[in-house]
């Protein structure tokens, strides 16, 4: 065996035993307070310390990405100058929970296309302008492109309809995940027959669906933080935003549902998740149907 190889082994062996460290290794209670006051500060995330494994577990691709030795080292470059600069999206990506699927709680697409949708129009909404939906949160694009599907079908028959939907992300990672518009066919089992022909295009290998451009054209995509002071270009007719916020304290709740409201118009709709609860808040609506409310 020649000695270049030899220390190609040897190399590979640090590595592995430094990998190996990583995973035995524990962040102190100091970094762990600093990374959770800096998620609660920049994401408005709640970080307990029951929370410390999973910080750790989801941590420790960065530190091996970076080749860092531990949580210290790596706390200590997130703080850096140039760790708020190249590394605070990395950490926003791993820490953001991106959990979604196509259809989700059915019942909120019957309320669209039953009430919803019949009573905008009613009052001239989709017509002379477009009707604006935001899905806040959007994850990696099934919600927004849920909605197209929805509104696109909803408007076949109704002549002059037309729509525009925002979908906004803080995770960049995700976000262009989302522009891409593919999915495995396991993504989409959820999505009914009649659309995947329609708005999905399969690939040669019958493994990977994209989204149809008719409905890629109606979503445009945007970074975008809640905890930020944030004012949309055009109010909003309607509002997803499912399963965002429970991972924020009562009083952020608050103020985020409140920030919706200034950015939805009077008569528009939020739609909330059924883990959600707007009880005791202070807002700027009327309940019309469970995690359903209506802008006064």
């Amino acid at each position: 065996m020649s000695r270049s190889t030899d220390q190609a082994n040897e190399k590979l062996k640090q590595a592995m035993d430094q990998s190996m460290n990583l995973v035995r290794s524990e962040m102190g209670d100091a970094e762990f307070k600093r990374f959770s006051d800096l998620i609660q500060s920049e994401l408005g995330i709640k970080m307990p310390p029951t929370k410390k494994v999973l910080l750790q577990s989801r941590f420790q691709k960065r530190l091996r990405a970076l080749g860092l030795p531990g949580y210290k080292e790596y706390c200590d470059y997130v703080f850096s100058d140039a760790g708020r600069e190249q590394e605070r999206m990395h950490l926003i990506d791993v820490v953001t929970t991106n959990t979604t699927h196509f259809f989700r709680e059915p019942k909120h697409w019957d309320i669209m296309n039953n009430i919803v949708l019949p009573e905008l129009w009613s009052r001239g909404v989709g017509r002379s302008t477009p009707l604006r939906i935001w899905s806040a949160g959007c994850s990696s694009g099934e919600e927004p492109y849920t909605l197209g599907m929805v509104l696109h079908e909803w408007g076949g028959t109704r002549q002059g309809f037309d729509f525009t939907i925002l979908a906004t992300d803080i995770s960049q990672k995700i976000l262009a995940e989302a522009k891409r518009a593919v999915y495995s066919m396991d993504k989409v089992e959820d999505v009914p027959m009649q659309y995947k022909k329609k708005y999905m295009l399969k690939s040669k290998d019958k493994q990977l669906v994209k989204m149809d451009a008719i409905l890629r054209n109606k979503v445009s995509f945007q970074q975008l933080n809640f905890m930020e002071d944030f004012r949309l270009q055009n109010s909003q007719n309607i509002i997803f935003c499912r399963n965002v916020v429970i991972y924020f304290d009562r009083s952020t709740q608050e103020v985020l549902f409140n920030k919706f409201c200034n950015n939805l118009q009077p008569g528009g709709y939020l739609f909330i998740g059924h883990s959600e609860s707007l009880s005791g808040m202070t807002l700027p609506i009327r309940q019309v149907a469970p995690t359903v409310f209506q802008r006064l």
